[in-house]
């Protein structure tokens, strides 16, 4: 019925550039929809409606949700009404999430066959991606968020009287519904200000846990879908062997720098727990923010700004390195591709052998489309920074001067490019100037690499097939692992190395 009612013919195929046409156009219309319905609530009275978007933040936000980055320039509770909130950025979530999940099927089909001309159908792909898997997922995991506590009703702000005799406005909402969508998602946007540290959100440490599983499951799932898609499992195993070295080195990386003690007050509490949230501890508050973080989630649990210099520097690693360990749901998949595919070059070139992946040839324009996809994100990130620390109008947004005001900005940056959509809690980016360049970098962050994936989606989908010999480099043995581990690291340490010593580390060594 909803390929009747779009007009869609299921069995239809598309070539590369009829698959982005499509991806493109219909971004578009989510763009101008969530953006008619943010200016629009004003119309509606409370809860349904609030007042107060003026129409560059409205811009910001309607780019935010259509790109599946979730940054927020505002308070949910007091910005947002209902309608927003479920109308508005629920259904941009689903939308957005689908895009990048039907963005990578089609690289694995292109990668997964030969001399064709067809990648797919993006909008089969977009209603089976909706209706089979997104739908009954969420509503699983709304379920479960019900039953561990996390509130869900359609009521307005309430006063209420305290155990202390005073007295308090707490405003409800489809709390349990938007929960399971912005972290199964991958959007991380918060119903409330505070996001997952609000009691209504994330109520206890099992609920903790259970949310940092949503954002998880289908970036992880993804890899063995891959497996499944090319037909050799055990390249979807050599994925996950990839993702979860860099998982657990950023995790224990995170943990031990917002665990050890240093400095009187510190040493004092044991932690550093400064803008780590009580229910969960610091342990807690940490492998939130690496799941947050390395899943293109986005959401919060605690003040990533009130962490330790060096664990806010982990933090924007695991963006930084495109968000493939294991990154966003489909985009995490083909970030990975892209870093597999530079090892396999290196490999070749070390070994004297044409590269060769999964017995598609790597040639000159598949290089440049690899390298596009590569640059898009930094020279987005570094420019961006730059630009902002350059302007003295633009400083002022930083609530610290220094480092760690540098920091705050290199962090809006890389999380705006890298489609996440956490922050720095004192950085301040809703003026015009702000909306409009982050805007901008969620734009570059989201659609340059997707035009270069479809276009590799292309070309591989129209070569002859390789043929496998003795000296074909084999890509799922653990050496190849090591060798994709030594190459995206590297990368990214020759791309952001001298960001970071003079934002994190050097607030770190101050």
């Amino acid at each position: 019925m909803i390929y009747r009612l779009v007009g869609v013919q299921p069995d239809g195929q598309q070539r590369w550039t009829g698959y982005l046409g499509a991806v493109l156009a219909f971004s578009a219309v989510g763009v101008l929809l969530l953006y008619g319905i943010l200016l629009l609530q004003v119309y509606l009275p409370e809860p349904w409606g609030h007042k107060g978007m003026t129409p560059a933040f409205a811009f910001n936000t309607a780019i935010s949700f259509t790109t599946n980055t979730s940054w927020q320039n505002y308070p949910g509770e007091a910005t947002l009404g209902h309608a927003g909130l479920i109308a508005g950025l629920g259904v941009q979530a689903f939308a957005s999430l689908a895009v990048g999940m039907c963005v990578a099927a089609a690289l694995i089909r292109g990668l997964a066959q030969y001399q064709s001309e067809v990648i797919g159908n993006f909008w089969v792909d977009l209603v089976r991606t909706v209706v089979r898997i997104l739908l009954p997922l969420t509503v699983l995991v709304t379920l479960i968020l019900l039953i561990l506590g996390v509130v869900n009703n359609f009521h307005g702000a309430q006063e209420v009287s305290t155990i202390a005799g005073g007295g308090q406005t707490l405003l409800g909402g489809p709390v349990a519904t938007w929960e399971s969508i912005k972290l199964v998602s991958g959007d991380g946007g918060g119903a409330f200000n505070v996001n997952s540290a609000h009691p209504f959100e994330n109520p206890n440490p099992l609920s903790n846990l259970v949310e940092i599983v949503a954002m998880l499951l289908i970036p992880v799932a993804f890899l063995r879908t891959f497996g499944v898609m090319i037909g050799d499992r055990k390249q979807g195993w050599a994925l996950f062997a990839v993702v979860a070295s860099l998982y657990i080195l950023a995790t224990v990386a995170l943990v031990a720098a917002t665990t050890v003690p240093h400095g009187t007050v510190v040493q004092a509490v044991g932690a550093p727990v400064e803008g780590t949230e009580v229910r969960f501890g610091v342990p807690g508050s940490a492998a939130f923010g690496q799941a947050a973080t390395a899943s293109g989630d986005g959401a919060a649990n605690s003040s990533y700004d009130s962490f330790a210099s060096l664990g806010g520097a982990v933090l924007m690693l695991n963006m930084m390195l495109g968000e493939v360990a294991p990154g966003g749901a489909g985009s995490g998949v083909y970030g990975l591709v892209m870093m597999v595919l530079l090892a396999v070059f290196l490999g070749g070139l070390m070994v004297g052998t044409t590269p060769e992946y999964l017995r598609q040839r790597l040639q000159a324009r598949h290089m440049k489309l690899v390298s596009l996809y590569i640059l898009a994100l930094p020279i987005t990130v570094l420019v961006g920074t730059a630009i902002a620390m350059a302007m003295p109008g633009q400083r002022a947004a930083m609530l610290n001067s220094g480092s760690h005001g540098l920091s705050e900005v290199l962090y809006a940056f890389t999380s705006s490019a890298a489609n996440n959509g956490s922050g720095f809690a004192g950085f301040s980016g809703n003026t015009t100037w702000f909306n409009v360049a982050l805007a901008l970098a969620m734009v570059i962050g989201r659609f340059v690499p997707i035009i270069a994936v479809l276009a590799l989606a292309g070309a591989f989908a129209a070569q002859r097939p390789g043929v496998v010999t003795a000296g074909t480099l084999r890509t799922h043995t653990p050496t190849f692992v090591v060798l994709t581990l030594a190459s995206t690291l590297l990368l990214i340490g020759l791309e952001y190395l001298p960001a970071l010593v003079v934002g994190p580390v050097a607030d770190a060594l101050q």
